[in-house]
């Protein structure tokens, strides 16, 4: 088994082969739990749930709507100790020119600078976070 972990600095941009989403940024979070994502119009139709995600430095990123038929309803606890119900993905992110399953929950991060975070249940056991860093993952690509 290879314990392996590499470094990733405080923000990165990655890939969301699925969503057809490339070099998205995404800050390294170690205060949060999960993984969330930014997106807008969220809802349940029958049995799917349609959303849009949003980022204006991204324009294949802006307003594309996305359909899930598998995805979870979840409790997230925000830093000032509110509780908000997400709905939360599966998908699959590719940093270091390695994929991985992730677990994203949907947020509106409007006043965000970043649409993504990447929070501890992911970066656990894969990665160490050296904060001095940026675009560790990135900066290998081809």
């Amino acid at each position: 088994m290879n314990t392996q972990k590499k470094i990733i600095g405080r923000t990165d941009k990655v890939d969301f082969a699925l969503l057809s989403l490339t070099d998205i940024d995404v800050k390294i979070d170690t205060g949060a739990y999960t993984s969330s994502i930014h997106c807008k119009d969220i809802r349940e139709v029958g049995e799917q749930l349609e959303c849009r995600f949003l980022d204006p430095t991204h324009p294949e990123y802006n307003g594309k709507k996305f359909t899930f038929t598998n995805y979870d309803i979840t409790a997230v606890k925000s830093s000032n100790g509110t509780v908000e119900i997400r709905y939360a993905i599966r998908t699959k992110i590719t940093l270091f020119d390695k994929t991985h399953i992730i677990t994203l929950t949907l947020s509106s991060r409007d006043d965000m600078r970043f649409p993504i975070l990447l929070g501890r249940k992911f970066l656990n056991g894969k990665f160490l976070v050296d904060p001095q860093l940026k675009n560790q993952s990135y900066n290998l690509k081809p």
